[in-house]
């Protein structure tokens, strides 16, 4: 299937194709490339992920930690000028929360449930995300989603 976007890049992309950890996520650096490469456009990512990004980074462990300054930076060079950072709509978010709830979605699965909403709404064609399971829900709009590796297999072809 050829690829068109718009792509919306999940933390865990972002994570793995920007933070150095050992044995990490191989085709979350292919995916990443892509991106800087412009094989993928246009590239949307959500407030939510850049702050989940800084908030992962700066709590690694110790050895693989990045400075609060580091994980800025990092946003702000290659995220922020690259991307669009999407937020739900003012005024969307009680509605998001009740159609969580009439899902049965609970505990932390919201935050992904409100990433989906935001990719939808930001008109994602393809969710990029190495956890498949909490976006499924955009099946019924339209929206592709592939893990990293997955994605990374559709570049190779």
């Amino acid at each position: 299937m050829a690829l068109s976007g718009p792509f919306f890049l999940d933390t865990s992309v972002l994570l793995g194709g920007l933070v150095e950890i050992p044995g990490r996520n191989v085709g979350a650096l292919r995916v990443m490339d892509a991106a800087f490469a412009g094989e993928l456009s246009p590239l949307v990512t959500a407030w939510h992920c850049c702050l989940e990004f800084y908030a992962v980074a700066t709590r690694l462990p110790e050895e693989l930690r990045v400075t609060p300054a580091d994980a800025l930076a990092l946003l702000a060079e290659q995220v922020f000028p690259r991307f669009e950072i999407a937020q739900l709509p003012g005024g969307s978010g009680p509605e998001a929360l009740a159609a969580a709830a009439r899902e049965g979605i609970a505990g932390g699965r919201v935050y992904d449930h409100h990433l989906a909403e935001v990719a939808r709404l930001a008109g994602a064609a393809v969710v990029v995300t190495d956890n498949l399971r909490h976006f499924g829900a955009l099946l019924r709009h339209g929206v592709r989603i592939l893990d990293s590796e997955g994605m990374a297999a559709e570049l190779a072809t």
